[in-house]
């Protein structure tokens, strides 16, 4: 397995991941990529892709694409599900149902962490359904602290070497 950097041509592929992240199994059907995209809560984490701020890293086997994280920055008029402020990123991550459980998630996140840091970002933020607990293990295990959420839902924060939170 690669990992490498997310470039413009990778979108069509974060969508189908994006479907994978933000719609639980119990909803279904599941919109279609495209059709996520059109909705306004989704399509805030793939719109306009490239801009200032955005990162992001593509996981390759021999088949090709098999996982993407992503991050970027939100506005407060149009916070994420994790949102936690301006200035923090907040990571979308998903893998190709074949391919969970052989440690993909934990590479795309510690790739993604690693060049979060690189390029001054101060920190991280997530949110996870309680009813995922690999992902949320997962997040805990790279450093990621509960910092607000729901019963459901838990919004979680990662502070990088590269800057301090409150």
């Amino acid at each position: 397995m690669n990992v490498r950097p997310a470039e413009a041509r990778d979108v069509a592929f974060m969508a189908a991941m994006l479907v994978e992240s933000a719609y639980p199994p119990w909803i279904d059907p599941k919109p279609t990529p495209a059709e996520a995209l059109t909705y306004p809560h989704s399509a805030r984490y793939l719109r306009s892709w490239g801009r200032a701020g955005d990162l992001g890293v593509i996981a390759e086997d021999e088949s090709g694409a098999i996982g993407a994280a992503w991050c970027r920055l939100l506005p407060a008029s149009e916070p994420g599900y994790g949102f936690v402020a301006e200035d923090v990123p907040e990571i979308s991550i998903a893998v190709l149902a074949g391919h969970r459980g052989e440690g993909v998630g934990k590479r795309l996140l510690t790739a993604l962490i690693e060049d979060s840091s690189s390029h001054g970002v101060r920190g991280l933020s997530l949110s996870v359904h309680l009813l995922n607990p690999v992902a949320l293990h997962i997040y805990e295990q790279a450093g990621f602290v509960r910092v607000g959420g729901t019963d459901t839902l838990r919004v979680m924060l990662l502070t990088l070497p590269s800057g301090r939170l409150p």
